[in-house]
């Protein structure tokens, strides 16, 4: 999958954060509903502008930024 094709950042929309193209809804608000519950059909019902297809970029968006470390380290609990 091609994520450039569905994932675009401008200065001018929501600070410049990756949002799916044509849409002001960041790849942000998808992890933050995917991490809250909701299921993929839940997502695609509630906003109809968004596709499987953008929804898959999104993984594979962060797929990319992990394997290039645009990450933040996660530090070893000590106990």
């Amino acid at each position: 999958m091609n994520w450039q094709d569905y994932i675009v950042s401008d200065n001018q929309v929501l600070l410049g954060k990756p949002t799916i193209k044509g849409t002001r809804i960041s790849v942000e608000l998808v992890l933050e509903l995917f991490s809250a519950g909701w299921t993929e059909k839940q997502i695609l019902e509630s906003y109809p502008t968004v596709t499987a297809e953008s929804l898959r970029a999104v993984f594979s968006y962060l797929k990319e930024c992990i394997q290039q470390e645009l990450y933040f380290p996660i530090s070893s609990a000590k106990f």
